[in-house]
C-alpha cells in the first residue's frame, strides 16, 4: 500500500503487511534513483531516528532511494524480548525488501540494507537468507554477534562501521569481520562513541555508507 505526499510521486508513505502486523515506513527516491537502501533500526529506534534520517539524507544526494521503517510497532517496542528477536526483526527487513522489489518505484533497483545495532544484524541475517534480493548491507554500530548463525552465508559485500570507543562492539565487529566469507572492510571512525554522537563522526558514518552503497549499487550513485 502506498500513497504518494506530494505532488510527484516521489515520497512515499508506506505500510507492509508482516506477520499479521504492519511495517510502516518512508520511502523517498530521488530523481534517476540508481539504487535503494532499507534502513533496519536498532532496539528502541524508528524511522524518525535523527541519525539514520540523516544518513538517508545524504544518501540521497548521492541518487539512492531510501526506505526507512519502524520494524516494530508501538507496543512491541516496549517489548524486550521483541526487541532482541532478530528472526522477527530479519522476517520485517526482508518484507520491505520484497516490498521495494515489487513497488513500481524501485521494482528495477539493487537494493542494499543499513542496519544499526540490533538492525544490522537482522539485515546481515536477511543477506544471508535473500542473497537474490539484498546486493550489499553496511553496519553502523552493529551487533552482527547477534546474527551469528547467519554470517558464514552472507554473500553481499559488507561494510562494518564502529566507533573507536565502542570497545564491546567493537570487538563483536572484528570477529564478524573474520568470519564473513563475502567482500567486505571495517571502519573506525576515530574518536566515535556507539550512538556517534561526538562532533563530524557520524558525518563520517555517511560518508563511508555512501562511498559503499555507491560503489555497489550501480554505476549512477555518485561518491
Amino acid at each position: 500500500m502506498t500513497r504518494p505526499t506530494d505532488k510527484l510521486p516521489q515520497v512515499v508513505e508506506v505500510s507492509i503487511a508482516s506477520d499479521e502486523r504492519q511495517v510502516r515506513g518512508e520511502l523517498r527516491v530521488p530523481q534517476g534513483a540508481s539504487g535503494a537502501v532499507v534502513f533496519a533500526h536498532g532496539s528502541g529506534s524508528g524511522r524518525y531516528s535523527p541519525r539514520n534520517r540523516f544518513v538517508a539524507q545524504e544518501l540521497r544526494k548521492l541518487g539512492l532511494a531510501t526506505l526507512l521503517v519502524d520494524l516494530l510497532e508501538e507496543d512491541e517496542a516496549k517489548d524486550r524480548e521483541k526487541v532482541f528477536d532478530i528472526e522477527l526483526l530479519t522476517a520485517r527487513v526482508l518484507a520491505a525488501v520484497r516490498w521495494l522489489r515489487a513497488e513500481a518505484l524501485t521494482r528495477s533497483l539493487p537494493i542494499g540494507c543499513f542496519g544499526a545495532s540490533t538492525g544490522a544484524a537482522a539485515a546481515l541475517s536477511a543477506a544471508a537468507a535473500a542473497p537474490a534480493l539484498v546486493a550489499v548491507v553496511v553496519s553502523r554500530g552493529g551487533r552482527p554477534d547477534l546474527a551469528s548463525g547467519a554470517l558464514v552465508r552472507v554473500k553481499a559485500p559488507t561494510l562494518l562501521i564502529v566507533g573507536e570507543k565502542d570497545a564491546r562492539v567493537l570487538d563483536w565487529n572484528r570477529d564478524a569481520y573474520e568470519r564473513l566469507p563475502c567482500e567486505k572492510k571495517l571502519v573506525v571512525v576515530p574518536g566515535a562513541s556507539h550512538l556517534f554522537e561526538e562532533a563530524g563522526t557520524l558525518e563520517a558514518v555517511a560518508r563511508h555508507a555512501g562511498l559503499w552503497f555507491a560503489r555497489h549499487l550501480g554505476s549512477g550513485a555518485r561518491p
